[in-house]
């Protein structure tokens, strides 16, 4: 049992009031900020979700923070603290952590003789807090303080030491920073290597050609057969429930990592503002570089809603998205933790499909996916073809992958957590250029499952050459290290993962680089056509040359049958006819994927950022669900 105890004795800090005790509404209504025929709403809505209407007042923006916390102040009958007007002790701050504070919302802000003042952003959550301080913590008032003065204060005085948390958090062995840091023996061995192959190459080379296309061969089939498999594992698509949400809805948190984004921050939040969850058990988490001087001066001129706020990362090391979202998780508060990209339109139901999709699955499923699409397929042959690959992956591969029990690399967007298994897990690595895939196998590692819900959020197709091949190096980049990550001690990795997972990481991550790795390999056969030699003309006989041709024809069968399949399952049906130029489109990910293997030599930590808001949707509505009535 604590020793503390609250304590109002003092005049001084009981700002005794005859309001004291007087219902929040009465108090807004009294003071003319709030209409009656208004707040009767607000009370209704409140009851609803069984949540302080206070909360519901503000999140509805029916009042303003600071009036909100003022009527708060009188009705709990104590002092209103503002930031600048008296700045927190510094002696008295530090007597708790930071993560504590963030945790609860509260802040030791003074002293007034021996007792501490206790600032609140959520005065309800007092009597719940008393109990969790420290048992040497003494006697303590409460006060009123906003959150965002709460924030500020800990992030000037902790916000350097929670970004290197947000860059080591997770353990050496499970991270990829090590990536860059080669030893004598790693050097010896990768030289060794280096020379072994050049030397193969030169003493006999139909044999090193022979052996790669053997390698590209099998990758091909390999990839085929799984397609197939996911196809086939996906045929029967679960269809969208509506479903209520729980009594008390889940508090939900929306991290949306932003970087140097010029154009697209009014229309974020408009897309958000469609979200139709409670807004008052929503918060939306924008999440700034501290020297991205761009996206704050454009955010600057934006009125955000009072239920979306801006959390700048501190300096460091490195600057990618994982790094960012680990540090802004300590100022989150949802129980469900989601994360958007800046261009994203979700469905306007999707909160309340996830949160029932979490509240009736098991405790393992730690992770759910969304559906991605793009609002401007149309745009270029390039969006066409992109959304083409979209659709395939996303409505065929992952829902198959899920559905026969293997490990899903996740999207980096419209992805949900249990805040306690993201805890669990240790968020994000940092460090890895496609933390989503990364975080993805952890998860299965860790034995969480992740499921895919039928919800579809709409994005923006990257349409233009070299910043299409530009993101799709870093995507390979990240599933290259991804795989050396979690491939580097297999006998851990089969542990984990069990037989049928760890076989399922390898033939994904391997067959998707070596394929764009060695497709000039396959290219080579096109010499034959054009009637000029090839490298392997001595062993290329007729029954090999039936084979090579069943082997492609049967490779390009697949990836229409999984492109038609995949836009049939799209509102896109303008896309059938072009599934058959995707042989023109995948030759740039090998463009990609050269580039992205120099990157992983020279700069592995590198994040190729994709500019967006260059590609407006096809339609004025293209961004919404095709049965939206708002």
């Amino acid at each position: 049992m604590s020793s503390h105890r609250p304590t109002t004795a003092n005049p001084a800090l009981a700002q005794a009031s005859s309001k004291r005790g007087q219902p929040i509404s009465h108090l807004l209504i009294e003071q003319g900020i709030v209409a009656p025929r208004v707040m009767v709403g607000a009370l209704a809505e409140a009851a609803r979700i069984a949540q302080p209407v206070a909360r519901v007042i503000e999140a509805e923006a029916l009042a303003s923070r600071e009036e909100v916390i003022r009527a708060q102040s009188e009705h709990y009958g104590v002092m209103f603290l503002r930031r600048e007007d008296t700045p927190p002790d510094p002696d008295v701050v530090g007597l708790l952590p930071p993560e504590f504070c963030l945790a609860h919302g509260v802040l030791p802000w003074m002293r007034l003789g021996q007792t501490v003042v206790l600032a609140m952003a959520r005065p309800e959550t007092f009597d719940d807090v008393v109990p969790l301080l420290p048992d040497d913590f003494g006697s303590m008032t409460m006060a009123l303080a906003l959150e965002a003065d709460i924030h500020d204060e800990i992030a000037d005085r902790h916000g350097a030491a929670l970004a290197r948390i947000a860059e080591t958090s997770l353990p050496a062995e499970e991270s990829c920073r090590d990536l860059n840091r080669t030893t004598g023996r790693t050097r010896k061995i990768a030289a060794l290597g280096g020379l072994a192959g050049v030397a193969l190459l030169g003493a006999a080379p139909q044999l090193f050609f022979a052996g790669a296309l053997i390698l590209a061969l099998a990758s091909l089939l390999i990839a085929q057969g799984m397609k197939l498999a996911a196809l086939w594992a996906s045929r029967r698509q679960d269809r969208p429930a509506s479903v209520p949400l729980p009594q008390v809805p889940p508090a939900v948190s929306i991290l949306v990592p932003l970087y140097k984004e010029e154009n697209i921050a009014r229309t974020l939040v408009r897309r958000l503002s469609r979200l139709s969850y409670p807004k008052s058990r929503l918060e939306v988490i924008l999440v700034l570089e501290a020297m991205d001087d761009t996206t704050r001066e454009t955010l600057s001129r934006t009125n955000l809603p009072p239920w979306m706020r801006v959390v700048t990362v501190p300096p460091g090391d490195v600057t990618t998205k994982p790094r960012a979202l680990n540090y802004a998780f300590n100022f989150t508060r949802g129980d469900i933790i989601g994360i958007y990209d800046a261009e994203d339109a979700p469905a306007p139901d999707q909160i309340e499909r996830v949160v029932a999709h979490f509240e009736h699955a098991p405790a393992q499923v730690g992770c759910v996916q969304g559906i991605l699409d793009f609002y401007n397929p149309r745009a270029n042959w390039l969006s066409r073809c992109f959304s083409i690959e979209y659709a395939s992956w996303f409505r065929i591969l992952l829902p198959g992958l899920a559905k026969m029990g293997f490990a899903v690399p996740l999207g980096g967007t419209t992805v949900f957590f249990r805040r306690d298994v993201l805890q669990r897990v240790r968020g994000w690595d940092a460090h890895n250029v496609t933390e989503d895939a990364d975080l993805g196998i952890r998860l299965a590692r860790h034995g969480y499952q992740t499921e895919l819900v039928a919800t579809v959020t709409r994005e923006e197709a990257n349409n233009r050459m070299w910043p299409w091949i530009k993101q799709r190096s870093r995507w390979l980049k990240g599933y290259a290290i991804t795989w050396w990550v979690h491939s580097r001690r297999p006998i851990a990795l089969f542990r984990d993962l069990g037989a049928r997972r760890f076989l399922g990481v390898q033939m994904l991550f391997l067959t998707t680089l070596l394929q764009f790795t060695l497709a000039p390999i396959l290219w080579s056969f096109w010499l034959i056509l054009a009637g000029l030699p090839h490298p392997l003309d001595s062993y290329l006989d007729r029954t090999m040359m039936l084979w090579l041709t069943g082997i492609f024809l049967s490779a390009e069968g697949t990836s229409l049958l999984i492109g038609l399949s995949a836009v049939a399952r799209t509102p896109h049906s303008t896309l059938f006819v072009w599934v058959p130029t995707l042989f023109a489109y995948f030759p740039l990910g090998t463009m990609a994927m050269y580039k992205a293997l120099w990157e992983t030599l020279t700069n592995p930590f590198y994040w190729d950022k994709t500019q967006h808001g260059h590609s407006a949707p096809d339609t004025p509505h293209a961004d919404l669900p095709p049965d939206f009535k708002g």
